[in-house]
């Protein structure tokens, strides 16, 4: 994996040249917006850069992106990969490594997700601030490269402390309702059943998703600090539970992402 992340990384340089991202922003289901706010400096498809798998979801569009943003340079994935496509945890957060060797300093990762605490709402923005793998597999699972990081990385933070302070200062300070809670990452595709729901609020999460997690161990066992931040775009309480579509849940994503947006530029330009 060490040779593949490393010919990866040589690679992405020759096309960027000089430019040296300091920030790395995965963008979640619905929320690529962000992209158009980046001074873009380059742009490469997930399909032309060796190793790097590529996104099958209509609704990732698979780019990665380099440029400036509230005056930093940042490199963005439009696009991110999920278990549920079939790939193993090593692929999913190859993405993540290669940012890091890049020269990324931070980790900015947004994401799509239902509510399971009855004070959230579709909508409303949620930051992160611990999370429950409920994901079959690991990326840290086989055999351990000293290179990337220890053997057994502390998760007692995985989400950093100021950067969650922070990102809830700005939201406070433009009348935006986020909440602070408990992400639970699952496999999907498939959207959960009332029981599964019911459980996953027993065991303390506030919103359940399809990803992150496995990006913010690896980002962990590098030592890269992290900011996450859900977008709830459904509601997923048993007593009242409705079906709800894939499109239902990208057009909320879309219709709160501004206000997402905002967050992560400030909290960039805080960085």
């Amino acid at each position: 994996m060490l040779e593949n992340i490393q010919l990866t990384t040589e690679y992405i340089k020759r096309k960027t040249g000089e430019f040296e991202p300091e920030i790395g922003v995965i963008l979640g289901t619905g929320l690529g917006g962000l992209v158009n706010e980046i001074e873009v400096h380059h742009k490469l498809m997930y399909s032309n850069i060796p190793n790097f798998p590529i996104s099958t979801l209509e609704f990732h569009s698979g780019k990665l992106i380099f440029g400036m943003l509230s005056g930093k340079r940042v490199v963005a994935m439009q696009g991110r990969l999920h278990y549920y496509e079939g790939y193993d945890m090593k692929q999913i957060t190859f993405p993540v490594r290669v940012m890091k060797m890049l020269g990324i300093k931070q980790l900015l990762v947004s994401n799509a997700s239902g509510a399971l605490n009855p004070d959230y709402l579709k909508g409303d923005l949620m930051i992160i601030e611990d999370h429950i793998n409920m994901l079959p597999d690991n990326p840290l699972r086989g055999r351990n490269s000293e290179t990337l990081g220890p053997r057994f990385p502390d998760m007692s933070e995985p989400y950093n402390p100021e950067m969650i302070r922070l990102g809830m200062d700005i939201a406070s300070q433009n009348n935006i309702t986020c909440h602070k809670g408990v992400y639970v990452s699952v496999s999907g595709p498939n959207l959960e059943t009332k029981a599964e729901y019911r459980f996953l609020r027993i065991i303390g999460a506030d919103a359940v998703g399809m990803s992150t997690v496995p990006e913010v161990i690896v980002a962990n066992h590098m030592g890269l600090p992290v900011f996450a931040i859900s977008v709830i775009t459904d509601e997923g309480f048993p007593e009242t539970l409705k079906p709800v579509s894939v499109e239902e849940i990208i057009k909320i994503a879309i219709q709160a992402e501004p206000k997402m947006t905002l967050i992560l530029k400030k909290l960039i330009n805080t960085l």
